[in-house]
């Protein structure tokens, strides 16, 4: 999926939109998911694995049995774009919520 890759957010426009649970630190969004069980972790993991690779952007984050990290940031825009807030708004819908 080639094209123009959108531009950064200023703050005021990412906290404008900012998907819930979702946090905003000027640079990065981030967000921790927990689930019941490993199986659980690898398989949101793998739904997200699949919008990523739709939406051409992918997500820095790492896996502790339940748990999965999430840093989100453009970084061709050094910053938080509307691609961010798109795949974390699929981060949410694929969790269940």
């Amino acid at each position: 999926m080639a094209g123009a890759r959108p531009q950064r957010l200023s703050d005021g426009e990412v906290a404008a939109s900012l998907p819930d649970h979702w946090t905003h630190d000027g640079e990065w969004l981030r967000r921790t998911f927990s689930f019941n069980d490993f199986s659980e972790a690898f398989g949101f993991m793998a739904r997200v694995a699949l919008a990523a690779d739709r939406l051409d952007h992918h997500p820095n984050w790492s896996n502790v049995y339940s748990t999965v990290v999430v840093s989100l940031q453009t970084h061709d825009a050094d910053g938080v774009t509307a691609l961010d807030l798109e795949l974390a708004a699929e981060m949410n819908r694929c969790a269940g919520g």
